[in-house]
């Protein structure tokens, strides 16, 4: 599966809505609220986490995958020692990250693409990734129904 900077995983864009997501997918299996209530669907076999925004209409915003199937620019993430994606991503002209630790874990999390990767002992475990916030301090949609 794809990682699309700035737009979502897979067919996953952000902007979508839950029926757009399940007719693709189908449905997840678990759907719950969260303590803002947004709307989480998660998804065992795509190892995914999807958050739809209750103050933006139910959109797709935020997007959390563990899939050792999702890919940057052709290069698999998880399971990948963080040096060597960072060194990877360096190509690609994406070296700012910002760095924070807590128990056996480190977050990179590079704001210009609203990604984070997280590692426990050095290795890439999960990776996040956020809708774009615009000029505007609006969020940057990518889906058009």
């Amino acid at each position: 599966m794809k990682i699309n900077l700035k737009h979502g995983i897979d067919q996953l864009v952000f902007g979508m809505k839950q029926n757009d997501v399940i007719a693709i997918y189908g449905k997840p299996n678990r759907n719950y609220k969260d303590e803002d209530d947004n709307i989480i669907f998660s998804y065992n076999s795509l190892k995914m986490r999807l958050t739809f925004y209750r103050e933006e209409d139910f959109k797709l915003g935020y997007i959390v995958a563990s899939s050792s199937d999702i890919e940057l620019f052709e290069n698999k993430v998880i399971g990948k020692k963080i040096s060597d994606v960072k060194s990877e991503l360096v190509q690609k002209g994406i070296t700012k990250f910002t760095q924070e630790e807590f128990d056996t874990f480190e977050n990179y999390f590079n704001e210009d693409n609203w990604i984070i990767f997280q590692t426990e002992f050095d290795e890439v475990v999960k990776f996040e990734i956020g809708a774009i916030i615009n000029d505007k301090d609006e969020f940057d949609w990518k889906f058009k129904s």
